[in-house]
């Protein structure tokens, strides 16, 4: 037996009582051949005063025999390199790597006594550096800008997990931490770990993790540096295959409250670790697990992957908590299986009597960040749940129900009512982040109320500083897409101009960013002409191509035609006549695939073409390519007459095809009259009124034909056009004293339950008129009743249109 007394100087480390410490140690593992039948580390009090001692008694079985070794202790220093804090491998060493050490007698009391004191002397260091770095909060900062403006992107969406206390049986709360461990006793675990390496039990591993994640948080980042704790790290990963499910959970509690940093490589071995351990866990055990990692914020797509297919089988054993927990998990890990996501939705459905205000924003919050989308029947399930008591509905309760009826596009008409009278009165007490989501749902459900717009207006200019360049892009789209402006319009967007200008290093990295500010500007007539410059300078199209992960031309495009009509003195930047072009074709393609797909299109462009005298007098296109929709354009003469001024109507094949055909036709004088007076459009209308009674065709049929009657007839006037061009002047010569814009509009391009346009589509308006072209609105609430009245009556209406409305 070795008898080994430490004197202790007056004092204690740390700030640690002075106590008696006693921990015991028993382990049926050989060491060199022997057996430890007992290793006690005794303390014993030797005074009252402040002049402390301890006896420390080393036993050892007979036969045992020490030895010393120099190298003893700096071998453990190699594990430094393996550190926690750096979260890197040596060179040369894999995870499961063995640093070896030799224990002696001599080196534990040489360890004993220097660890003691050099860690003590580092762990106090530490807490005073921590403490002098801890400032007084400034003057300026109020307490009311701090709740209001931060936000804790972690805790808070889980604030559901209070309000039922089944959620503790697998969720992880911090504040709950194991019996506190004093610094001796973390000392003396650290001694442990490096004496008895080569002999630690997988239990006795996890349960080293749990005890020294119970000391005090100042003294974590010293731990974490620590060669003793590395070197634990070390076994942990060499001894994985060994572990259990109890201890890979107790393991991982430790690393969450210890602040493991989330790239450490050890989190890599864990996680295969677990992979395989799923299908013996329970829901309450995986939930948990998930939850640990979420914690960690470490990545774990392949325990997400196998935890996912266990839940495809057992999803029907969910409990309510179980179900909101997991919905909560899937949307921080932002990926699940759409197969799953309708399973859970049904279980949704059998619970929603039972889940409270806070779970459905758990379960919104949960949906939208996974991009899974919730029927239109659960959805207005959830609004008539919130309506029932959206008093008491938080702020971000409610700001995440806004978010999922954003991403299904669902007009739940009594929620958004309610929701126009309560936020105005918390919009100056949410943060800008809240109330940027609260903006663009309204924009993206096209609600415009404007005591919440003008509350969102008055709030923003002085706390303007807290956007971020996401908060600023989407708060601009979205006044300027409602076509909305504000009473402090002036104060307003001077502000938010200014602090795009701030905010240009973080426009750099999401120049997305900025051209949703541009365009929304835009919108509201506001052309910073500084900012338009930069944004269509070659340099930041570049950057737009290369670092946005979305595709940015239609945009560019749309900024660029913009500046080109409504700004007629700016010498800045534009883009090439490639991109141009190269953007001008994508709108078309959409443009015309979204118009030909509506019925109620073709039905309007077969009747003007036979109102008018035929494809010639009619074009479809795009009359402005960067405000992304179709016109049906017409042009009328000094005589309010339509011009055949479409050139394209006919292919130059079918025109070869028509000359071919009328070689050698007799000119009678009968023809010669009619070729040289030409069709007038009552020749047309007189066809058109005989027609009145008759079926109608298919839309299809229809938009192959343009005169009526028979396919052969059809090539005799055309035909008799083509010759009538040759003695008339050609219609590009004549200048139209009229030319028309018809639009179609539907119900997306205005304010909802409103006559009120939109910013994007009343922009466009208005670039028509300084290009001078007459506006003709086919309104939906006029038009679609009219499809299911009689032809006369549809013609009626656009000739009207056509030839007297507003002219």
């Amino acid at each position: 037996m070795a008898l080994v007394i430490c004197r202790r100087f007056p004092g204690s480390f740390c700030g640690t009582p002075p106590r008696p410490t006693l921990i015991k140690y028993h382990t049926n593992k050989k060491l060199s051949g022997q057996t430890w039948e007992d290793c006690v580390l005794t303390g014993k009090k030797i005074s009252t005063d402040t002049r402390m001692g301890a006896t420390l008694k080393l036993l050892k079985p007979l036969g045992y025999q020490g030895f010393c070794s120099p190298l003893a202790y700096s071998a453990t220093q190699s594990v430094a390199y393996w550190n926690v804090g750096s979260s890197t491998w040596p060179r040369g060493h894999g995870p499961t790597k063995q640093v070896e050490n030799i224990c002696s007698t001599s080196s534990s009391r040489r360890i004993l006594t220097t660890s003691h004191a050099l860690l003590g002397w580092e762990f106090s260091k530490a807490s005073a550096s921590k403490a002098s770095t801890l400032q007084p909060a400034s003057p300026g900062t109020t307490r009311v800008e701090k709740d209001v403006e931060v936000f804790d992107s972690f805790q808070d969406p889980r604030a559901f997990l209070q309000l039922r206390p089944e959620y503790q049986l697998h969720s992880y709360n911090r504040s709950e931490t194991g019996p506190p461990l004093s610094v001796s006793e973390g000392e003396l675990i650290l001694h442990q770990i490096t004496v008895f390496q080569n002999n630690l039990q997988p239990q006795v591993i996890a349960d080293y993790f749990c005890k020294l994640s119970s000391l005090p948080a100042e003294q974590h980042p010293v731990l974490l540096s620590g060669t003793s704790f590395t070197l634990l790290c070390q076994l942990s990963v060499k001894n994985i295959e060994l572990f259990e499910t109890p201890d890979l959970i107790c393991s991982l509690k430790a690393f969450v409250s210890l602040g493991i940093p989330h790239s450490h490589p050890m989190l890599d071995v864990y996680e295969t670790k677990i992979c395989h351990h799923v299908w013996e866990m329970n829901l309450d055990q995986l939930l948990l697990v998930a939850d640990l990692w979420r914690n960690l914020g470490h990545r774990v797509p392949r325990f997400l992957k196998i935890f996912f297919s266990y839940l495809s089988i057992h999803w029907k054993e969910l409990s309510l908590p179980q179900l909101i927990h997991l919905i909560y998990i899937i949307g921080e890990s932002r990926q699940a299986p759409q197969d799953l996501m309708q399973k859970l939705e049904s279980l949704i459905l059998k619970y929603i009597d039972l889940i409270n205000l806070e779970e459905a924003g758990a379960i919104c919050l949960g949906f939208f960040k996974s991009s899974s989308s919730l029927s239109e029947f659960v959805m207005r399930k959830i609004g008539d749940l919130a309506c029932a008591d959206m008093q008491h509905l938080s702020s971000y309760a409610l700001v995440n129900i806004l978010k999922m009826f954003r991403f299904t596009h669902v007009d739940h008409i009594h929620f958004m009512k309610q929701f126009g009278q309560i936020a105005p009165q918390r919009i100056p007490s949410m943060g800008v982040q809240g109330v940027m989501h609260l903006t663009l749902a309204c924009s993206a459900l096209r609600i415009l109320d404007e005591r919440v717009m003008n509350a969102v207006a008055a709030s923003l200019p002085p706390r303007v500083a807290h956007c971020r360049s996401k908060d600023v892009a989407k708060i601009l789209w979205s006044f300027g897409t409602l076509n909305y402006k504000p009473p402090n319009t002036e104060d307003f967007y001077s502000s938010l101009i200014n602090e795009i200008h701030r905010k240009m290093p973080e426009f750099n990295q999401y120049p997305e960013h900025l051209l949703t500010c541009l365009l929304g500007l835009a919108f509201s007539q506001h052309f910073p002409v500084e900012l338009i410059d930069f944004a269509l300078s070659p340099g930041f199209v570049r950057l737009t191509q290369e670092r946005s992960k979305f595709e940015l031309t239609k945009e560019l495009c749309t900024l660029d035609g913009t500046v080109g009509i409504e700004c007629p003195h700016y010498r800045g930047n534009r883009l090439n006549s490639h991109l141009q072009q190269e953007g001008s074709e994508i709108l078309w393609n959409l443009a015309r695939k979204d118009m030909c797909s509506k019925p109620e299109f073709l039905e309007a462009l077969f009747l003007l073409e036979t109102m008018l005298g035929g494809p010639q007098y009619i074009k479809h296109h795009m009359i402005l390519p960067h405000t992304r929709s179709s016109d049906i354009e017409v042009q009328l003469d000094v005589n309010m007459k339509p011009l055949p001024f479409n050139r394209d109507a006919t292919s130059i094949q079918d025109v070869t095809k028509l000359k071919l055909k009328h070689v050698g036709v007799s000119l009678t004088d009968n023809l010669l009259n009619q070729l040289l007076k030409g069709k007038s459009r009552g020749h047309f209308q007189g066809e058109i009124e005989s027609e009145i009674g008759q079926q109608p065709m298919e839309l299809e049929k229809k938009a192959a034909t343009y005169l009526g009657g028979s396919r052969g007839n059809m090539a005799d006037r055309l035909g008799a056009l083509e010759m009538a061009d040759l003695l008339c002047p050609p219609a590009h010569l004549q200048a139209p004293l009229v030319k028309l814009a018809i639009q179609l509009t539907n119900k997306n391009q205005y304010c909802y339950g409103s006559r009120h346009l939109l910013g994007l589509h009343n922009m466009k308006r208005r670039q028509l008129v300084r290009l001078g072209y007459h506006v003709v609105e086919l309104t939906h609430w006029e038009w679609l009743p009219l499809l299911k009245r009689t032809r006369s009556e549809k013609l009626a209406f656009l000739h009207e249109k056509v030839f007297t409305c507003e002219l």
